[in-house]
C-alpha cells in the first residue's frame, strides 16, 4: 500500500515537473531555422526527413516520432512529438550510453540500468554521488528510481525482457535505440546521429562520425588492395567459447563477422543468422578444427591463459589455432568493451588487421581490445 502511494507521487510530480519543463524548453530553445541535415548511409533502423519546422523520425516499422523546438507546432498524424533537445534520459544498455560518452552527453542520462564491467570513471563518479541513478535490469526496474530521474524520454531495446508497462503508465515517451541489429559495424556507430538529434548534438555527431566513417574505409580499402596483389590465401577465424555445454558464436551475418571479413579473414561460420549462436562441440569443431585464428571475449578474473582455456574445457586444445598460439583475446574486466566499442568499429577493425596482416600497421601499433593471447 505504501509502494502504491509514493509511486502514485513521484507520478504526479513527474507530471507536473514535465509541463514545467515543456514550457521552459519551448522558451529557451526557440532557435533558428538552421536545420542540421542528417544523412543516414549505414544504419538501417531509422530514417529521418525534415520540414521546415518539424524533423520526422522513423524508427523500425513501428515507431514515429516529431522532434520540434516548440508545443506550439502541429505534428503529422501517427507521430510522437518529442521536444527537442531533451535535457535529461535514461539509457538501458552500454550501447546506448556509448552514443552519449563519445558526444561528451553524460549531463543528459540521468539513469542508467547498472555498472558492471563500468570503467568510465566520469559515469561512476555521477552514479556515486547520485547525478545518475542505477534503475535496475530490464524486466526487473526499480519503477521509483526511474520516475525519480523524470526522463523527458527513455531509450529502450525492445529485444531485451521488456517491464516498461508501469513506465508507459506515467507517460514518458519510449524511444527504441536499434543500434543492436544493424548487421554493418558503420550502421551501429551510426545511431550517434540519431541520439545527436534528441540531445542537439547533430553537428558533433556528424564531424564524429565522419571521423570513424574515413578510418574505418580507409583501412578496408588498404586491406583489399593489399590482398589483391597477394596470392597467400585469406587466414580463417572463429569465435566464442563453450558455456554450460554449449558453444557460443557469432552467426554468419553478424557485424563482428563482418568487421572479420573487412580485416581480410574469412570466417568460418557462413549462414544468415545475424545474432548469436548456440552450437554443439563437434559442430563448432567440424567447422573449426583447422582454423588459424580463434576470437574470445569473456571476463576471466585474473589473467586469461591457454591453460585456463585448457581447464575449461580440455576439448579446446584440439583446435589448431590453439596449438599455435592464435587465440585473439579481450577480456572485458580489464577493457571497456561494450561501453565504448560500439562507436568505435574504426579501432576494432584495425586490432584485427594488426593480427590477421600486421604489415599493414605501423610497426609500433598498441591494440585498444584484441590482442593474442600469450
Amino acid at each position: 500500500m505504501k509502494k502504491t502511494v509514493l509511486f502514485a507521487v513521484i507520478t504526479a510530480l513527474l507530471c507536473a515537473c514535465a509541463g514545467k519543463n515543456t514550457k521552459s524548453q519551448a522558451t529557451d530553445d526557440a532557435v533558428s531555422d538552421t536545420i542540421v541535415t542528417i544523412d543516414v548511409k549505414y544504419a538501417t533502423g531509422f530514417s529521418v526527413r525534415d520540414s521546415a519546422d518539424v524533423r520526422m523520425v522513423d524508427v523500425g516499422k513501428h515507431d514515429h516520432f516529431a522532434l520540434v523546438h516548440s508545443n506550439n507546432i502541429t505534428v503529422p498524424d501517427g507521430y510522437t512529438k518529442v521536444l527537442v533537445p531533451i535535457r535529461r534520459t535514461i539509457c538501458m544498455t552500454s550501447l546506448q550510453l556509448s552514443n552519449f560518452t563519445i558526444l561528451g552527453a553524460h549531463d543528459v542520462v540521468k539513469g542508467i540500468t547498472g555498472t558492471k564491467n563500468m570503467f568510465n570513471e566520469d559515469i561512476l563518479e555521477r552514479v556515486k554521488d547520485g547525478r545518475i541513478v542505477k534503475i535496475g535490469m530490464e524486466g526487473n526496474f526499480d519503477t521509483e528510481m526511474v520516475l525519480a530521474a523524470n526522463p523527458d524520454i527513455i531509450f529502450i531495446s525492445p529485444f531485451k525482457r521488456g517491464g516498461y508497462e508501469p513506465i508507459k503508465d506515467s507517460g514518458v515517451t519510449l524511444v527504441p535505440h536499434l543500434g543492436y541489429k544493424e548487421l554493418d559495424p558503420l550502421g551501429q556507430a551510426e545511431w550517434i546521429k540519431f541520439v545527436g538529434m534528441f540531445i542537439g548534438k547533430e553537428r558533433e555527431a556528424q564531424q564524429i562520425f565522419d571521423g570513424i566513417e574515413q578510418r574505418y574505409n580507409d583501412l578496408k580499402a588498404k586491406v583489399q588492395n593489399s590482398l589483391q596483389v597477394t596470392v597467400n590465401s585469406l587466414p580463417t577465424v572463429f569465435s566464442g567459447e563453450m558455456h554450460s555445454g554449449t558453444w557460443h558464436a557469432v552467426g554468419g551475418k553478424n557485424y563482428l563477422a563482418q568487421i572479420f571479413r573487412d580485416a581480410g579473414a574469412e570466417y568460418v561460420i557462413d549462414d544468415e543468422e545475424t545474432a548469436g549462436e548456440n552450437l554443439e562441440f563437434e559442430r563448432m569443431y567440424t567447422l573449426a578444427a583447422k582454423a588459424d585464428y580463434w576470437r574470445i571475449l569473456n571476463s576471466f578474473p585474473g589473467d586469461f591463459t591457454y591453460e585456463a582455456l585448457r581447464l575449461s574445457e580440455p576439448r579446446n586444445e584440439l583446435f589448431e589455432a590453439f596449438k599455435q598460439k592464435k587465440v585473439i583475446y579481450c577480456n572485458m574486466k580489464k577493457q571497456p568493451y561494450y561501453e565504448i566499442s560500439p562507436v568505435q568499429p574504426d579501432v576494432l577493425l584495425k586490432d584485427f588487421v594488426a593480427v590477421f596482416h600486421p604489415e599493414l600497421v605501423e610497426p609500433d601499433y598498441t591494440p585498444t581490445y584484441y590482442r593474442l593471447l600469450k
